[in-house]
């Protein structure tokens, strides 16, 4: 059974979430005090919905401190939209966010897309523009190097570099990666990508181009 952890200092928002994510077969924990939570204790669930704003230890903190240790997805729930805030989130390595107040609906389909992505089977690796993309580990390695790729990062760079000179729009890349459409938020996307470019220039690599009014690309060159 799929093990869940839920954030937040509000009695109130804890149960609520508990009970729509135990109607569908999950086994959830609540926890008040993202202070109190252990990396082991993370280890012990499959998904992590962390509230933002929290009095002992917030949101922010909290990833920053149990990512580098935790490898599954990690979803923000915030009522913060300011893209400072969304973007601190996403450096900090975040998959994505779900913003207060929310439909039920919502949040049950965002856990479960990125509960689907953690599942799929994959057995192959391919090379594009000197990435080797590892389908099975959810890697990406410049030669020998590791680029630092979160897993949210790594299926964004990986979608796009298997569809070489196909433009996709923000909407699309949301519902490729996480398989969502309409309650898909195209700001996830848009750090994502700014993450992905930063990590890929340290290795001296620019395959993504924007197409200005329509989305992103991969450039077409050395297509295997």
């Amino acid at each position: 059974m799929v093990r869940i952890l839920v954030i937040d200092d509000d009695a109130d928002m804890l149960q609520l979430i508990k009970s729509a994510l135990e109607r569908e077969g999950y086994a959830v924990d609540t926890e008040q005090y993202a202070s109190a939570i252990t990396i082991e204790r993370c280890r012990m669930y499959q998904l992590l919905l962390v509230d933002v704003m929290m009095s002992s230890e917030d949101g922010f903190s909290f990833v920053k401190r149990v990512r580098h240790f935790y490898d599954g997805p990690i979803l923000f729930l915030t009522a913060k939209t300011e893209m400072a805030a969304l973007t601190r989130g996403f450096e900090l390595g975040a998959d994505d966010y779900i913003k207060k107040p929310f439909e039920l609906s919502e949040l049950r389909a965002r856990v479960a897309a990125h509960l689907r992505r953690e599942n799929r089977q994959v057995t192959h690796a391919y090379l594009r523009d000197s990435i080797r993309f590892d389908l099975l580990e959810l890697v990406a390695f410049k030669k020998d190097e590791r680029i630092p790729f979160t897993k949210s990062e790594f299926a964004i760079a990986e979608h796009l570099s298997a569809h070489p000179g196909q433009v996709y729009t923000k909407e699309q890349l949301y519902e490729a990666v996480f398989g969502l459409d309409a309650s898909g938020d195209a700001t996830a996307i848009t750090e994502h990508v700014k993450n992905i470019r930063a990590k890929l220039k340290l290795f001296h690599l620019k395959p993504i181009e924007t197409v200005w009014g329509v989305g992103y690309k991969w450039k077409r060159t050395d297509v295997r």
